[in-house]
């Protein structure tokens, strides 16, 4: 018996360590930036959140649009992953709002993991799966402005985060969410509503499919020359983020979900 505890022991132990070294394991590609030009990124003085989003959102124009660049899953460990190569239309916005809020480049990688994962806990349980994940979560940083900006044009849905109509889970692993929220259907989307958008405002792409609130996201940038859409595109004559006219581009979706940096 003493021998079989003594094994039993050393086991632990060797668990122990291993999970805590699956916890430090973190993944940061830069990409085309090292610390110095990011942090003099974040350091370049922007007066407002619309004007810092438009900026640091630029930097990354061109940038390849990459899928899965994130790990974990149900059955995979979930490592905190930073990569400024390649991004999805999600990771892009995660990266924008981080440098952000970010005074130094110290503090980017924390407002990273606070962004995407709840109370900043890296695990694939906590991730913000969801794009209403964002004002739920991070309330201090962004505000749901859907209705502020639809009016009554703005429709109220009520929906189950994460579950199939045929009872099965988009993710599995992520517990069902009941969330309500506002979308403004494309066909309600006139100047009433297009000039209470706002430069740097959060822009997802609102679909009817069950258990989803958005497809795509992205961020409204407004020019002398009309209202863009910044994002991270998949499309194949892009693969990169791009400044895509906004009114065409909301033509081939239900409708959006705004949410404003604070």
């Amino acid at each position: 018996m003493r021998n079989l505890a003594i094994i039993l022991f050393i086991f632990t132990i060797i668990f122990s360590l291993k999970a805590s070294s699956q916890q430090n394991i973190e993944i940061i590609e830069l990409g085309r930036w090292n610390e110095d030009s990011l942090s003099s990124m974040i350091s370049t003085n922007q007066d407002t959140a619309p004007q810092r989003v438009e900026y640091l959102s630029g930097r990354f124009l061109g940038v390849p649009y990459q899928e899965s660049t994130l790990i974990g899953d149900a059955n995979t460990p979930e490592i905190f992953t930073i990569n400024l190569k390649g991004m999805d239309c999600f990771t892009y916005i995660d990266y924008v709002e981080a440098l952000r809020l970010s005074d130094t480049y110290e503090e980017f990688t924390p407002n990273v993991k606070n962004i995407r994962y709840k109370n900043g806990n890296v695990s694939f349980g906590n991730r913000n799966h969801f794009f209403s994940d964002w004002p739920a979560e991070n309330s201090s940083n962004v505000m749901d402005v859907t209705y502020q900006v639809g009016g009554t044009k703005a429709v109220a849905v009520s929906k189950s985060l994460n579950l199939k109509s045929d009872g099965s889970t988009y993710l599995p692993g992520i517990a069902v969410v009941n969330r309500e929220f506002y979308y403004i259907p494309s066909s309600e989307i006139d100047e009433e509503v297009l000039i209470k958008l706002r430069t740097g405002d959060y822009v997802g792409m609102y679909t009817d499919t069950e258990g989803l609130d958005v497809t795509h996201t992205g961020i409204i940038i407004k020019k002398d020359d009309g209202i863009y859409l910044r994002h991270a595109s998949s499309k194949k004559s892009n693969r990169k983020v791009v400044d895509e006219d906004f009114v065409e581009y909301i033509q081939y979706v239900p409708g959006i979900v705004v949410y404003r940096p604070k």
